[in-house]
């Protein structure tokens, strides 16, 4: 009810005044007062808080329909809501839906947050209606006509009418699936859709779900690691920023992370945090949170997060850009209708370093007694503002960590460590995938070449050529003859020498069909055609050939020696023995040569074993080498049935070098055998220029293993 005539005139004219062309933050200086005893009182002030700028400032965007701000507790993240709410009510009228974990938490807020900034902020508290049915609880109507309501994540709350504005908080502790309808954020963007462009959804939240995979890694500097459902997966569907420093030493930007936090070792956990200094990735320049109270220099952790006009102290960067020394932003950002933000916790203003460390300290301390990961969660999560990777599978190998281990030893060419190479072969379906290893001093192994052969030499109707089928036909096995065989690599020396490769270790088993194509392939290096037109030589065959290759076998048998030369079904003599004892196969304990080659993954150091990798190699190959892990019996086990390839590959080869025909472990490198010799005396290295076909002369190397058989047997 209105007293006067004027009352109901000026709630009219509120209700169709123009908005004013004020961004969120502009909205939040001019009206929002805040009232924290013991804490801070005054107008709001940007220059506490500067990374919540850029945030607020793609609320009112018509370029983004979400806004996604992933961020550690105490950082101020839900203050923007506020300041949402008053440019909304205000300057620039329209429905505002904040969507809370649940209904109690939502009165909670309405009754604390909500109330006190209604209060204390006098603008905003006179913009209400008056009169008690435009202010309840969960329902607050204005005299600009804007509404603002306070909602859960139900489907009848979050489906139905349009409202141009939502927030939700909170979002990772909130489920998946509302009710079978997708999720909230999905549910909110519907209710934005009506009003176009003018729409925004905004998702507050520290991390709170767990990484499900410790083998991920990030195709881009600033992508999340893989979790289950929450916030993390919209942050990686927008454009990915993260909030840099410029460190004041080096002029390099880096992220704050807790990673680059340090402090000593000491029993006494407060005494360690209390030294809590961070230091700069590059140049190891160190910060103190308070310089002058801990006995430091330099600007403080406030100071170092200030927006100078530049952006040069402290700035926000979307994936694919960085910035230069000089301070300019450069690179190609992501492109996304959602405007993602991702902060960590040693910039929270409202937390300190010294809180950091010994909240940690506290959790690791309480795991390693207990074993529960409960606080440590919390910590990593809440206080660190990071994803948490489960103890479970934290200890597994991550491909990353291999990856980072990668040097430039050229592009397929033989680095200069290496004495002589090995290839492996594994029989897929539809392909053959080949590993070329070069082996150095004290067995180092370097991957040198990775590639697969898919397509065969028959053709379709239409002439195209048709995918290998290794277990159907025994032609398409020809491949490798000239494909891998008789394949040579430059020197990286640039001498125009090449390496040839002294052996080559194929897989003879696997997929139905294999074993005898494998068979027949080896019959036919050692043979020859069984026929030739007059004048006409076989496609690719030289005789020597078969001494260079070798078929392999994994054999899971706990007492069987690690390597082992075999003669499948010598015994049988009848028309189904597919070797009849004539096929020399070695055979690999695949659990004690997987055993050393984890160790051997591990090792850092050269000339003992150490495993190199060139930079060129792509993702997958890191990846194959962490899916398989060891089950409760010990074995080795690919659980999720993922390509393993580069694992079995790298496993062969050491298989192969363990075999007493090379015996790497026995070499005596002062004085090797001519084929692990210097290049300059390696029987291996010639030059093609001089020799066109190096493979034509017989290998003296060569071993007659069916003579050998028959005097085994």
């Amino acid at each position: 009810m209105y007293r006067f005539l004027e009352d109901l005139l000026i709630e009219a004219a509120a209700a169709v005044k123009p908005p004013e062309r004020l961004s969120v933050n502009e909205s939040a200086v001019r009206h929002r007062y805040i009232r924290n005893t013991g804490s801070y009182i005054g107008p709001w002030d940007p220059t506490i808080a500067p990374y919540l700028e850029e945030v607020m400032a793609q609320f009112n965007s018509t370029e983004f329909e979400s806004v996604i701000f992933v961020g550690p507790a105490r950082c101020g993240k839900t203050d923007p809501v506020i300041n949402w709410g008053i440019h909304s009510a205000i300057d620039d009228p329209a429905d505002l839906m904040i969507v809370h974990m649940s209904e109690s938490t939502g009165r909670n807020w309405s009754k604390s947050d909500l109330a006190k900034a209604l209060r204390h902020s006098k603008d905003f508290g006179a913009a209400l209606r008056p009169g008690g049915r435009f202010d309840n609880v969960l329902d607050k109507e204005f005299k600009s006509g804007a509404r603002l309501t306070i909602a859960y994540p139900t489907i009848n709350e979050l489906s139905g009418k349009t409202v141009p504005r939502c927030w939700l908080t909170d979002y990772d502790r909130m489920p998946d699936d509302v009710d079978g309808e997708g999720s909230a954020c999905f549910l909110t963007l519907k209710r934005n859709e009506s009003v176009g462009r003018f729409g925004m959804t905004v998702c507050e939240s520290s991390p709170g779900r767990e990484v499900i995979s410790n083998r991920w890694i990030p195709s881009t500097p600033h992508e999340a690691p893989p979790v289950s459902g929450g916030i993390l997966p919209l942050y990686n569907r927008g454009d990915r920023r993260r909030f840099y420093w410029q460190c004041i030493a080096c002029d390099i930007a880096f992220e704050p992370d807790f990673k680059h936090l340090d402090y000593p070792n000491s029993a006494d956990k407060l005494e360690a945090a209390e030294q809590a200094t961070l230091l700069c990735p590059h140049c190891r320049h160190r910060y103190w949170f308070k310089p002058k109270e801990q006995g430091g220099s330099g600007p403080s952790r406030n100071e170092m997060n200030q927006l100078l006009e530049w952006g040069g102290h402290a700035t926000w960067l979307r994936d694919g850009q960085f910035l230069t020394p000089d301070g300019k932003i450069l690179g190609t950002p992501r492109r996304s209708k959602s405007a993602s933000f991702w902060l960590k916790g040693p910039c929270a203003v409202f937390s300190s370093w010294e809180k950091l460390v010994f909240n940690y300290l506290s959790a690791l301390e309480e795991y390693e007694k207990s074993g529960s990961e409960e606080n440590l969660k919390t910590t990593i999560n809440v206080d660190q503002g990071n994803a948490y990777t489960p103890k479970s599978i934290e200890s597994e190998r991550v491909p990353d960590v291999l990856k980072q281990r990668a040097k430039d030893h050229g592009l397929r060419v033989v680095p200069l460590p290496v004495r002589f190479l090995l290839a492996t072969i594994d029989v897929q379906k539809h392909r053959f995938v080949v590993q070329v290893q070069g082996i150095g001093v004290g067995g180092d192994i370097y991957v040198i070449d990775r590639f697969d052969i898919r397509k065969s030499e028959r053709f379709d109707d239409q002439g195209d050529r048709l995918r290998v089928d290794p277990g159907a036909y025994h032609e398409d096995w020809h491949l490798l003859i000239n494909e891998v065989l008789k394949k040579t690599y430059p020197l990286a020396d640039g001498s125009g020498r090449h390496m040839k490769i002294l052996r080559t270790f194929c897989d003879s088993g696997g997929r139905e069909g294999v074993t005898p194509k494998a068979y027949a392939f080896y019959r036919f290096l050692r043979d020859g055609p069984e026929k030739k037109a007059e004048g006409e030589e076989p496609s690719g065959w030289v005789d020597g050939l078969v001494g260079r290759f070798t078929l392999i076998k994994g054999i899971p048998t706990p007492s069987a020696p690690r390597v082992a030369l075999r003669y499948p079904d010598s015994q049988r003599k009848d028309r189904f023995a597919e070797a009849r004892g004539e096929i020399p196969v070695l055979e690999l304990q695949s659990n004690k040569l997987k055993d050393q080659l984890d160790g051997l993954l591990d090792r850092v150091d050269p000339q003992g074993g150490m495993i190199h990798f060139p930079d060129w190699l792509p993702d997958n190959f890191y990846i194959e080498l962490t899916v398989e892990t060891r089950n409760e019996k010990g074995e080795w086990e690919n659980k999720n049935r993922k390509r393993n390839e580069s694992w079995d590959l790298l496993y062969y080869c050491l298989g192969g070098m363990t075999w007493s025909e090379i015996g790497v472990e026995h070499i005596e490198w002062l004085d090797p055998p001519t084929w692990a010799a210097e290049w300059d005396e390696n029987d291996l290295i010639f030059e093609p220029e001089i020799e066109d076909n190096p493979f034509k002369r017989e290998d003296t190397a060569r071993i007659d293993f069916s003579a050998l058989g028959k005097n085994l047997g």
